[in-house]
């Protein structure tokens, strides 16, 4: 596959070559796919912490169920069992987290039998590391740029915080001194 700068994640060619990959199945269970419940899912999570990108390589589909979960890791400041997200969440193979590890209990739940649980969440990593090695260019660049783009998302991510924090407070203020002065009946 072609990793083209005009290549992006809307283009027949990058989407003939997701199916292509995964079929109509998740990339990190590999149940089948149903029309309501899809999700796009972004390997290297678009927040603040991962600072994923909606680019070739890192926009794929997974169920809704694995989606869901996978924010578990993505939400992390710091992961402890892989570099990215999408890794550390394939990672949870409950031979390196405590026993009271949501994301391992979830995949006990998709593969109760342990030994076809490590084997699938491998081979589920290496599916994805190998279409990730098609777009290398894309995924190079995303990598040279999230330190930046932390610092900025952080920033934001204040910025916001102080937003919203100073509009609740003037809410409530308004509130209160609208409830103080109405005049008794």
């Amino acid at each position: 596959m072609s990793t083209s700068p005009e290549l992006n994640v809307a283009d027949s060619r990058y989407t003939d070559a997701v199916a292509a990959k995964f079929g109509v199945s998740c990339c990190y269970c590999g149940r089948p796919l149903e029309n309501d419940r899809a999700a796009i899912e972004h390997l290297d999570g678009m927040n603040r912490f991962r600072a994923g990108l909606y680019i070739p390589g890192n926009v794929i589909i997974s169920c809704k169920k694995c989606n869901n979960e996978k924010r578990r890791d993505d939400q992390l400041h710091e992961l402890k069992l892989a570099k990215s997200g999408w890794e550390s969440f394939l990672s949870h193979d409950s031979t390196k987290c405590g026993g009271a590890c949501k994301t391992c209990a979830y995949w006990k739940s998709v593969w109760p039998d342990d030994s076809q649980k490590v084997k699938n969440l491998k081979e589920a990593r290496h599916h994805i590391s190998e279409f990730r090695a098609e777009y290398g260019q894309a995924i190079q660049l995303s990598r040279k740029a999230q330190p930046s783009l932390h610092k900025e998302l952080e920033k934001i991510y204040r910025e916001c915080q102080t937003f919203a924090t100073s509009r609740i407070k003037g809410a409530i203020d308004q509130v209160i001194s609208s409830l103080a002065i109405q005049p008794r009946r």
